[in-house]
């Protein structure tokens, strides 16, 4: 029998079709996965399913044999609708940070569920909501159903999410990248909560992801979307095996891959030495003593290091491990103990020095779309540096070095009419992504501190960009300071890697020995929820 039957499904957003035709099923107890790039129509037909598309229009049909007899969802009512969501079919969306509402507790909010669903009492239902906060493998439950969604981690908060979906027993799951935001070892923990629950209960899903690791540890079939069409189905070992279209093969062979052309070693002294580093940031004490001073957390015990020139040090560990407050500390853009030399030269010496400091140590962060003004164009946004650094420069020569540095990275007039009057948002994710790079190398920086810079990138384009940053590595002799805690993008750009955890430097060597010989049993673990 066939859960879920949707046929020539086409949704429209004003005059665009932006999913256009396509069909698919779903047998009970069946875990289909939904592949595409952003833009492909994966999320919006998922969505249109449950009646969530807003201003969008959806024809076709979508046959769903529930508990409560067959139904057309497409034709539903509101108020029938609201009889499926969450009892029949439930989603859990991508960022569980945005989906949660953060004047209510996680508790609240599952108990909200339960009581409209199932009709029990507020007794009843704080009980229910404990438990089934405990079936996904939240630690102590009792205590985290009083907690605000900003006071769990992204793997709890997920978790939360999870219970909530669950709450009415669906037929149907609906899962909308719901790991994508995740550290890998969560991201297995996550992956294998769903796989256990869906075990347990029959239940089916419907994963939407772009991450091709998953589906192959997850799914039993694979649905390939590109520009709203479905261009190739089956099952996942058929189509990873003998993938059929030419889009499938483009995202299978996706993963990033280290350039044999990659930067060898330039003779001469470190380029970034840092030794001993400390950071510590100040947290209220409890009680009365908090009235008069601060205690203080550690986010970076006593961590060494060096950089070489021409040289990427890949660092890589979970969400508060201390990664990104070490890049602050070697940015100057936060207090520190223990010694960080540039060149010979550290942080706070006189203005001058620290400006020629920020000049040679440029940043590119994780996600472009909030780290490029919205108010500001293309042309004020990369050459900004210039008027800070390079006042010698007219604005001629400033335009001239703007587009000269946007062309090294791929972004041309020809390609983009009137590109340096042009905003962010006119721009594809990678392409904002080049933006952000090119801002970085106006001012002729000798390291980058290149904060996750493809894991907010669907998997084509993530390739595009670490593909960029080696060969302005190879072209301009830059040095790379890499946060991550994807290994993949680590084997494709490290020389060295350093793996932390809770703040300590746990492991530190060549990329090739730390990750194929792992000592810590902590790189064990990522390395093997990567695989």
């Amino acid at each position: 029998m066939t859960l879920l039957s949707v046929s020539n499904m086409r949704i429209h957003f004003g005059p665009k079709e932006v999913v256009k035709g396509i069909d698919f099923s779903i047998a009970p107890g069946e875990k289909l996965a939904l592949v595409g790039e952003s833009g492909s129509g994966k999320t919006v037909s998922a969505l249109s399913l449950l009646g969530l598309l807003g201003n969008g229009r959806c024809s076709g049909t979508a046959k769903f044999n529930g508990a409560t007899g067959a139904k057309e969802l497409f034709s539903l009512s509101e108020e029938a609708m609201r009889a499926v969501r969450g009892q029949e079919i439930a989603m859990i969306f991508q960022e569980p940070m945005t989906a949660l509402n953060p004047l209510f507790s996680i508790g609240n909010q599952i108990a909200e569920v339960v009581q409209l669903k199932l009709g029990l009492n507020a007794s009843q239902a704080a009980k229910a909501t404990i438990e089934l906060l405990e079936k996904t493998g939240m630690p102590e439950p009792a205590r985290r159903a009083n907690a605000f969604p900003h006071q769990l981690s992204g793997g709890q908060r997920q978790r939360a999410m999870i219970a909530m979906a669950l709450a009415c027993k669906p037929r149907l799951l609906l899962a909308d990248e719901p790991t994508t935001a995740l550290d890998v070892s969560v991201r297995a923990q996550i992956l294998d909560l769903l796989q256990d629950l869906q075990r347990e209960t029959g239940m089916a899903v419907l994963m939407i992801t772009h991450d091709l690791n998953l589906v192959r540890k997850f799914a039993d079939r694979v649905a390939v979307m590109e520009n709203g069409h479905l261009v190739e189905s089956g099952s996942v070992a058929e189509v990873f095996a003998h993938a059929q279209h030419a889009y499938t093969r483009k995202l299978i062979d996706s993963r990033p891959s280290r350039d044999p052309l990659e930067a060898a070693a330039i003779a001469g002294p470190a380029l970034l030495e840092a030794k001993d580093v400390k950071v510590d940031y100040p947290v209220p004490l409890p009680g009365w003593r908090g009235w008069f001073k601060k205690g203080s957390f550690t986010a970076v015990h006593q961590a060494s290091f060096s950089i070489g020139m021409g040289r990427t040090l890949g660092v890589i560990g979970e969400s508060g491990s201390g990664k990104s407050s070490l890049a602050l500390a070697v940015l100057g853009l936060h207090p520190h103990g223990g010694k960080i030399r540039f060149d010979g030269q550290g942080w706070g010496k006189n203005k001058l020095s620290d400006q020629r400091l920020r000049r040679a140590m440029q940043v590119v962060f994780q996600d472009p779309f909030s780290s490029l003004s919205p108010r500001m164009t293309v042309g004020e946004i990369v050459g900004e540096g210039l008027l800070v650094h390079h006042t010698e420069l007219g604005p001629a020569q400033r335009q001239e070095r703007v587009l000269q540095t946007l062309a090294e990275v791929g972004l041309t007039e020809a390609q983009f009419p009137n590109l340096l009057a042009r905003y962010p948002h006119e721009f594809s994710g990678g392409q904002r992504q080049r933006v952000a790079i090119a801002r970085a190398l106006i001012v002729d920086p000798r390291l980058l501190v290149l904060d996750e810079p493809t894991s907010a990138l669907d998997v084509t384009i993530q390739k595009q960009v670490l593909s960029l940053l080696q060969g302005l590595q190879r072209n301009r002799g830059l040095s790379y300071l890499l946060i991550t805690h994807d290994v993949a993008v680590i084997r494709a750009m490290a020389h060295e890697v350093l793996v932390m955890k809770d703040g300590q430097v746990v492991e530190m060597g060549a990329t090739d020995a730390v990750l194929n010989e792992s000592q810590h049993p902590y790189t064990k673990t990522l390395i093997a929820a990567s695989a």
